[in-house]
């Protein structure tokens, strides 16, 4: 994230053939990107606005930055209030919020340099990080430690992301770190590194002729996968700026519309809505993920490069939303919102909650980021909320009388009594057309 650092330094599904158009509330991205695609974005706490972020477009937001101190401890977080509510927002709306430690600070590292040389620096500086994952709720960490050298600062990189890892991990946290576009001094990145961390997002900007062209910046990643990173860990970066002038993407717009489909104006290069969807795209079938530096930096509506990674990664098909309402007028309903493998999926009181917003992919219905999923084939097996597979227990026909058959069993999507009491299970039954396996949108 050279770029902005220098300011802080240098920083339908259709359940009937008549079903209604559905309100979208606050859809989870996991339900609209591929499965296992992140979309990653930075949000600075020194810009932007988090309630304008276009959440249900971002699967992950990393909020810039936490500086170190020498021995290991945090310098004060900045901004705590935006970072509150970015946390608050962001799980609203099924996306993941993580702490980003360093920056470019002006090329300063020393820092890192000194807390990770020993013992105790690494150890004050895994227990400060969870005590601040703690604090504020957050779900992971991302090191941006520009950069490692190799050699003794890449072997206590290495031991420094080991042990953090094993922190957050045992914890059910992620750990994801920035990393430089290619060139020597990525090998302070060691690949031991790459078996420890969630993935990388590799910071495929600041560089090429002209800035962050598309051969320039997929040979990045290819760099990367070269020296052993899985391809579903090689997260390909973005720009939302121009170089050699640093002017955001949205003051270009501003300037002149037509520069939404351009990369170059009036002699600074950035990347437009073509090169954009055509880096999701590879990164598609090739990567991880699109990671955005940053969010303050993209406009919003048709222009939005964000809305562009999301159009080029989901199909163009925009995020479709709404409440399933089923038997006694109740709605679908996540138990107790819980986005964890085997939740319950029942019936409750319609109320508009996240935990009653469900959306398509493909033959999948989704809540809070996973699919409603079938625990076995017979009668009487009940509904749950599960990580989405492809499998058949998790696919869904809608057919014109309201049904949903499930593709493993053949049978259908069914309120267990017949009962519209709240917390009554959703089960399979042979289809019979009966109201409490009638399902519409509303």
């Amino acid at each position: 994230m050279r770029s902005l650092r220098s300011r802080l330094g240098a920083a339908g599904l259709a359940l009937a053939a008549a079903a209604a158009t559905m309100t979208v509330l606050a859809p989870a991205a996991q339900a609209a990107y591929p499965q296992g695609f992140k979309s990653v974005g930075y949000m600075p706490s020194w810009s932007g606005s988090v309630s304008a972020i276009q959440y249900s477009k971002l699967t992950h937001i990393n909020y810039s930055f936490a500086l170190p101190n020498s021995n290991g401890t945090l310098q004060g977080t900045p901004d705590p209030a935006k970072l509150q509510q970015l946390v608050s927002l962001g799980h609203q709306n099924g996306v993941k919020v993580s702490i980003a430690v360093g920056g470019w600070n002006n090329g300063n590292d020393d820092n890192f340099e000194i807390l990770a040389a020993s013992t105790n620096g690494r150890t004050t500086f895994v227990n400060s990080l969870v005590n601040l994952v703690n604090q504020y709720n957050l779900d992971g960490v991302d090191i941006d430690w520009e950069y490692p050298d190799p050699g003794a600062e890449g072997d206590n990189y290495t031991l420094l992301m080991r042990q953090l890892g094993d922190a957050l991990h045992s914890r059910g946290k992620i750990l994801t770190a920035a990393v430089v576009s290619e060139g020597g001094t990525a090998n302070g990145v060691q690949p031991a590194v790459f078996g420890i961390v969630d993935w990388l997002n590799i910071m495929a900007y600041d560089g090429g002729s002209p800035h962050a062209n598309y051969d320039w910046s997929i040979n990045a990643v290819n760099f990367w996968k070269g020296r052993g990173l899985p391809a579903s860990k090689a997260v390909l970066g973005v720009p939302f700026y121009s170089r050699p002038t640093y002017i955001a993407y949205r003051d270009l717009v501003a300037q002149d519309p037509a520069n939404a489909n351009r990369d170059c104006y009036n002699g600074n290069c950035y990347n437009g809505i073509p090169t954009i969807k055509r880096k999701t795209t590879w990164a598609v079938s090739n990567a991880g993920g699109i990671m955005n530096w940053e969010l303050s930096q993209d406009t919003t509506g048709s222009t939005s490069l964000l809305n562009a990674i999301w159009e080029a990664a989901s199909g163009g098909t925009p995020p479709t939303g709404g409440t399933i309402v089923g038997y006694g007028g109740k709605c679908v309903d996540v138990a107790g919102a819980n986005s964890a493998n085997g939740t319950a999926v029942q019936l409750w009181t319609c109320n508009g909650t996240n935990a009653q917003q469900w959306s398509r992919n493909g033959n999948t219905v989704r809540a809070l980021g996973k699919c409603l999923d079938a625990s076995g084939t017979a009668n009487g097996a009940v509904t749950q909320l599960w990580d989405c597979t492809g499998a058949g227990n998790q696919q869904w026909t809608a057919e014109s009388n309201g049904q949903l058959r499930n593709a493993a069993s053949g049978r259908c999507l069914d309120a267990t009594g017949p009962s519209s009491a709240d917390g009554t299970r959703l089960q399979l039954w042979d289809c019979a057309g009966t109201a409490n396996q009638r399902w519409t949108f509303s």
